[in-house]
C-alpha cells in the first residue's frame, strides 16, 4: 500500500497532535517541567520497547510504539521552538533535504545497482558534508558494544575496507583463527587464562569477527542474540514454575536432573506459535 502524500488527512492527524502537543505543554504539570536532557534517557527506553514489539512481530504494539517515539520528537522540537532554535517543519525539510542529497541514484543522474552500492555512496556523501576526518566518526561512543561493532563494520565496508563479497570461506576462516589465538591463552590444565587481560582482548577479537561473519551471511548479531536471550529467558522461567509446583528448590538438583528438566522445558516453550493475532491486514 503506497501513502498518498495528497491525503490531507496526513495534514490533518499532524497539525490534531502539534495542537495536543501545544496544550499539554501549557496545562500540564509534568509536561511544563520537561527539558531536552530530561526525555533522553525515555527516549531510549521507548526505543528498545519499540525493539521488543519488532523483536515479537507484534504490529498493534509496533503501532504503539512508533507513536510514544514520534511523540518523543514533537516534544523535542516543541522545546527547541521555545529556544528559537528550530521547529518540527525546520526537522523535516531538513530530512527531506538530506534523503535527496544522499540518493543522488534516485534525484540524480548517479548509479547504483544494488543495496551495497547504495550504502557505499552513502558513507561517501556523508563523510563529504560532514568534513569528517574518519569514517567511523560518524558511530556514537555511547552504543551498547555489540551494536558500535556493527556499525563499525558497515562504516568500513562504506568506504571499501572489507573482504570480498563471494570470499565468504576467508571470513569464516578469521572466526577460526581468532578462536584458536584465544584457546592459546588458555590453561590446558586449569582450564583458565594464562592472562586476564590479554585473554579477554582475545575474546574481544572472536565477538568482533563473528559479527563481521554475521553480516555477510545476512544475520543481524544484535537480534540473534537478543533472540536467544529471550528463548533463555522462557525455558528457564518455565522450569522455575515447574520445580516451584514440586516443591523442588533449583539448587538441591544434580546437573543430570537439570540437564533433563532443561530438554522438557526446550520441549514446552520452544514450540513455534501462530502470530497471526498480532498482525492487521494492511489498509
Amino acid at each position: 500500500m503506497n501513502v498518498n502524500p495528497n491525503d490531507p488527512k496526513h495534514s490533518e492527524s499532524l497539525q490534531r497532535l502539534l495542537k495536543i502537543m501545544n496544550e499539554l505543554r501549557a496545562k500540564c504539570p509534568w509536561d511544563k517541567e520537561q527539558t531536552l536532557s530530561s526525555l533522553r534517557y525515555l527516549t531510549i527506553e521507548e526505543t528498545y520497547e519499540l525493539s521488543d514489539a519488532i523483536l515479537e512481530n507484534d504490529l498493534n504494539a509496533i503501532k504503539k510504539e512508533l507513536g510514544d517515539l514520534l511523540l518523543h520528537i514533537i516534544f523535542y522540537t516543541k522545546i527547541t521552538a521555545e529556544q528559537n532554535a528550530f521547529d518540527i517543519r525546520d526537522v523535516i525539510d531538513s530530512l527531506c533535504d538530506k534523503l535527496i542529497r544522499r540518493h543522488p541514484h534516485v534525484y540524480g543522474t548517479a548509479h547504483a545497482d544494488d543495496a551495497t552500492a547504495v550504502k557505499q555512496n552513502w558513507e561517501q556523501l556523508k563523510l563529504k558534508e560532514k568534513g569528517n576526518h574518519s569514517a567511523l566518526s560518524g558511530v556514537p561512543s555511547s552504543l551498547p558494544a555489540l551494536l558500535k561493532a556493527i556499525r563499525i563494520q558497515e562504516k568500513a565496508r562504506g568506504v571499501g575496507f572489507d573482504w570480498r563479497p563471494d570470499d565468504l570461506a576467508s571470513v569464516w576462516h578469521k572466526v577460526n583463527e581468532e578462536l584458536q589465538e584465544f584457546v592459546e591463552h588458555i590453561d590446558p590444565i586449569t582450564q583458565k587464562p594464562h592472562n586476564q587481560t590479554e585473554a579477554e582482548n582475545e575474546f574481544g577479537d572472536i565477538l568482533f569477527s563473528l559479527v563481521n561473519y554475521a553480516r555477510f551471511v545476512g544475520i543481524n548479531p544484535e537480534d540473534a542474540l537478543e533472540k536467544t536471550n529471550k528463548k533463555f529467558t522462557r525455558r528457564f522461567l518455565w522450569m522455575e514454575n515447574t520445580l516451584r509446583q514440586t516443591g523442588q528448590a533449583m539448587h538441591t538438583l544434580t546437573l543430570e536432573e537439570l540437564e533433563n528438566y532443561w530438554q522438557q522445558a526446550k520441549k514446552a516453550v520452544d514450540t513455534p506459535t501462530d502470530t497471526t493475532a498480532t498482525q492487521q491486514t494492511p489498509r
